[in-house]
């Protein structure tokens, strides 16, 4: 069963036992996949195809949607969103078309806006929609927090929630190591009452994408971890726990139909559960915000 990918995205884990590779740019695409067929001795996936033909993706299990259009100078962000919206009304039936029982995890941004756009032209049922969403936020906060602290990013826990972007939610009432929650040690970490400042690691969170596009032109490699994250929490069957955007109306006082990051588990079957946190109050309003920030871009979209 092919593991789909629209345009490309870094390769970093033997994952499928076959990947599709779709993209408009025809000499590019077999580009991309002569270059993947010609490492295939040091990859554990034995089928590497692809095409601008969606055919080429049929019965995918899943399928990653890294397509869409970069925004132009002084081009505001609904005009931008509103021309992913009219690329991915080409993209996303053909998805469905040739997989109809896939999960479809978008990379795409903005992120959490076109995953709402997914769901809402796949037609597939939001547990098996998945948008990136905050699970590269998060290992940014976990990583700059471990070095603050002197210890491995694995042992330093934490959350970034709500938009994949600058509204995001550092969650530092649930930050801990060992589960020791850093909160109780100090009433005022993560405030603006803190003098070791740890706001500013948030800070750097959000604008750690901007830096790093400034230095090499775009991300890849994080993002790609990041996603090979996700699909093998998907494909193992692995119930693990992922900062992911899913639809979240009717959570923490949310009303609108809006896909944000939650804590969620993600299985073969998709998105199962959300984790609801015990957030305090100023957390809530800040989801709520960042939800309200998505949802003044997403009404005004046509053509859903």
């Amino acid at each position: 069963m092919p593991l789909t990918l629209s345009s490309q995205i870094e390769i970093v884990s033997d994952l499928t036992d076959e990947l599709a590779l779709v993209d408009i740019l025809a000499d590019k695409l077999k580009g991309e996949m002569m270059d993947l067929q010609h490492g295939s001795l040091f990859l554990k996936t034995p089928k590497i195809v692809s095409s601008p033909d969606y055919a080429v993706s049929a019965n995918s299990r899943i399928v990653v949607i890294t397509g869409g259009v970069r925004q132009q100078e002084g081009e505001s962000r609904l005009n931008l969103v509103q021309r992913n919206v009219n690329v991915f009304k080409n993209i996303i039936p053909q998805v469905v078309k040739y997989s109809p029982n896939c999960i479809i995890i978008v990379v795409s941004n903005p992120v959490d806006v076109l995953t709402y756009v997914t769901w809402k032209l796949s037609g597939l049922p939001k547990h098996r929609v998945i948008g990136s969403g905050c699970n590269l936020d998060s290992a940014r906060f976990r990583y700059l927090m471990a070095e603050k602290l002197g210890v491995h990013p694995s042992s330093c826990h934490g959350y970034v929630l709500g938009e994949h972007g600058d509204s995001s939610v550092p969650v530092w009432s649930g930050v801990n190591v060992a589960g020791v929650q850093l909160q109780s040690l100090d009433p005022g970490f993560g405030t603006d009452k803190d003098p070791e400042n740890w706001k500013e690691v948030h800070k750097q969170v959000v604008d750690s994408a901007y830096e790093v596009i400034k230095l090499k032109g775009y991300t890849n490699w994080a993002i790609g971890f990041s996603i090979a994250d996700l699909t093998e929490s998907i494909l193992k069957n692995l119930s693990r726990v992922h900062p992911v955007s899913t639809m979240v109306k009717g959570m923490y006082g949310i009303e609108e139909e809006v896909f944000l990051s939650l804590p969620c588990v993600l299985n073969a079957n998709g998105l199962t559960s959300v984790i609801n946190l015990q957030l305090r109050d100023d957390e809530k309003a800040q989801l709520k915000k960042s939800a309200d920030t998505l949802w003044g871009i997403q009404r005004d979209l046509k053509d859903l």
